[in-house]
């Protein structure tokens, strides 16, 4: 029976590329189901077989550790270079779309406490 390896949720194109390469070299068989497109399920990439399903993951964990080692030197080296995306450089280019999500936070924070004021008082 096929077992889940890695839900595809916010995972980035070159990820998925690097992982099915990764799991193609190992000889292990896998596929992958695509998201639906009411985003009720994120599609995933699947284990074929259970016994591969410790090989796999014991080669995604070094993957992993380098990916997020690498993103994260990327990050820094935007953030150094001033091309990475802040609150300030995000504000300056989308300005309603920030104070419409503030102001969604806002109401959604008052609906929260709406109840809490009303049986206070």
């Amino acid at each position: 029976m096929s077992k889940l390896l890695l839900n595809l949720r916010n995972v980035a194109d070159d990820e998925i590329q690097d992982v099915t390469a990764l799991l193609d070299q190992a000889g292990i068989a896998h596929y992958r189901t695509e998201p639906s497109p009411w985003g009720i399920s994120w599609g995933g990439i699947w284990i074929r077989e259970d016994d591969d399903l410790a090989r796999a993951r014991a080669l995604m964990g070094p993957y992993q550790q380098a990916r997020g080692e690498r993103m994260r030197a990327q990050r820094q080296a935007a953030l150094r270079d001033g091309t990475a995306e802040t609150f300030a450089s995000l504000l300056q280019r989308r300005p309603l779309f920030v104070v419409a999500v503030l102001l969604g936070m806002a109401a959604a924070a008052a609906l929260v406490l709406l109840p809490f004021v009303l049986l206070r008082g």
